[in-house]
């Protein structure tokens, strides 16, 4: 998968007819390290581009199993096992669910890595509803009929959910600070006539934020609209499931990435991240340690973090908010 929304419309248009490029892939597959004849899950394949170079890196007798919930992915998934350079198994499931499955199989690992948030076909995809700046049906759905909570379309959010909760949710999952007099607004104005296109929710959210707020930072739908995508894909859950049940399937000295692209997934992979690298968690006043905790990983690279370079940035506006992080499993805490 991919690509948060976008920092302003302008750079969703410039990437509408652009190819899809995988964001910070050099450094994503280096962080990986992939080794001839290791097995390597893909937890976000979306268009592709990241299973590609690890493919070839993985050769004839690797294994790289890529997962996706989403039908369009899945298409070309299946396309790319056909092709690949190594041996592919896919696994059509949401990526915490995939990855708790290939744990109950007793499956094994040399790395694993994510690319988080929506991808570039989804955001192109106008009749998905993930774009604001294009009208189409409200849907926001990255998979569709597979059990999830998905099956709960962004149309269903703002025509049932009661202002307290479409306040909160767009608060802290959109970080938007006229949260309320959105909310407000959407159950105002769904009396009077049903919100079932992007269209109608981006003239209902331009009207209740104030003029001069409309355009100071971005579009003003932008916040709204990534607060709604989070809430129906249940994304945050995911990420919170996902990562425990990937590390589980990480053999010794393998390697666990994720690509991030705003703070609310970031500070998941950070968090979790930490607790695998830390040791002792006993009160610093005590004179020896009798936790017996010692860390289970360490960070790949001199940084905590990786961002795209400057000249990946301006080439792929989506790319601006992205963060890399890795670990590599050294042992088991007690």
């Amino acid at each position: 998968m991919g690509e948060d929304i976008p920092p302003d419309p302008s750079d969703e248009r410039q990437a509408q007819d652009a190819p899809h490029r995988p964001v910070l892939a050099e450094e994503t597959v280096a962080m990986v390290d992939p080794q001839p004849g290791q097995t390597v899950v893909d937890g976000t394949f979306g268009a592709g581009g990241h299973a590609a170079l690890v493919a070839e890196r993985l050769g004839p007798e690797g294994l790289l199993v890529v997962v996706d919930r989403d039908p369009v992915a899945l298409e070309i998934a299946e396309r790319f096992q056909a092709t690949a350079p190594c041996r592919v198994r896919v696994v059509a499931a949401p990526f915490a669910d995939a990855f708790e499955q290939l744990a109950a199989e007793g499956f094994r690992a040399d790395g694993a890595y994510f690319d988080l948030g929506m991808s570039s076909m989804q955001i192109d995809q106008a009749e998905r509803g993930f774009a604001y700046t294009r009208d189409a049906p409200l849907d926001m759905r990255m998979g569709l009929g597979d059990g999830g909570s998905e099956l709960t379309s962004a149309a269903e959010v703002v025509a049932t959910w009661d202002a307290e909760t479409l306040q909160r949710t767009i608060g802290e999952l959109g970080e938007e600070r006229y949260a309320g007099r959105i909310a407000r607004a959407i159950v105002r104005e769904r009396e009077r006539e049903p919100i079932e296109t992007t269209g109608r929710l981006v003239d209902v959210i331009t009207r209740a934020v104030p003029t001069p707020a409309r355009y100071a930072a971005g579009h003003p739908a932008k916040r709204t609209f990534q607060a709604l995508r989070i809430a129906v894909n249940d994304e945050l859950g995911q990420i919170d499931r996902a990562l425990p049940a990937a590390w589980d399937v990480i053999d010794d000295g393998g390697r666990l990435a994720a690509i991030s692209f705003h703070s609310l997934e970031d500070r998941r992979v950070k968090r979790y991240f930490a607790s695998l690298t830390r040791g002792c968690v006993c009160p610093p006043d005590l004179p020896v340690c009798v936790c017996g905790r010692t860390p289970e990983a360490e960070t790949i690279g001199r940084k905590t973090s990786v961002a795209p370079t400057p000249e990946e940035q301006e080439s792929n506006p989506r790319s601006r908010s992205a963060r890399l992080r890795g670990v590599r499993r050294i042992g088991r805490s007690r």
